[in-house]
């Protein structure tokens, strides 16, 4: 565990490919839904409006965050399986948490939106080949290529780092 409040798990590791990191990363994407759903569960509206550090965003905020995230990722992936090296579109996700979807609808919402979607998502991702994970989409804004193996790891942690954001707070506050 980190100190850093931003980084509760760490800063995302890249590793190489391998069976069992494949495995674990799988299940990261299958069971996120159930794990963010747990991690706000019984948590009250005042609660959901607290930022999970100073500066930082609510943790209604990064329920809806997680959301956009994820749905970005699957198109990414989705781009990555059937053209080649396509350019992926980056998205302001400082801008995106501002919008009025963030305030106005419930984080059940998207939790019942991550759930369908890691649905799909895990059908596609449990069959692919080590040659499909080597596939690769270009990050404009990283001025890269990514490989689908390095997104899968990116995203996996993802979701557990922004869950480890609501759990630390409720372990801090006592929730």
């Amino acid at each position: 565990m980190s100190t850093d409040p931003r980084y509760p798990l760490g800063i995302y590791q890249p590793q190489v490919f391998s069976h069992e990191v494949k495995e674990k990363w799988l299940l990261d994407i299958k069971y996120l839904p159930d794990e963010l759903e747990t991690a706000v569960q019984n948590l009250d509206a005042a609660q959901l409006d607290t930022p999970y550090r100073e500066s930082g965003w609510s943790i209604k905020q990064l329920v809806h965050h997680v959301a956009d995230s994820h749905m970005n990722a699957y198109i990414r992936f989705k781009l990555g399986l059937t053209e080649h090296h396509p350019t992926i579109k980056p998205y302001d996700e400082k801008e995106w948490a501002k919008l009025a979807d963030n305030d106005l609808v419930p984080i059940n919402v998207s939790l019942t939106l991550l759930h369908a979607l890691h649905q799909r998502w895990y059908a596609i991702l449990k069959g692919l080949t080590e040659e499909q994970f080597e596939r690769t989409v270009v990050h404009p804004e990283h001025g890269r290529q990514m490989s689908l193996w390095f997104l899968l790891g990116l995203y996996a942690w993802h979701g557990k780092h922004h869950t480890a954001h609501i759990t630390t707070l409720r372990e801090k506050k006592g929730w």
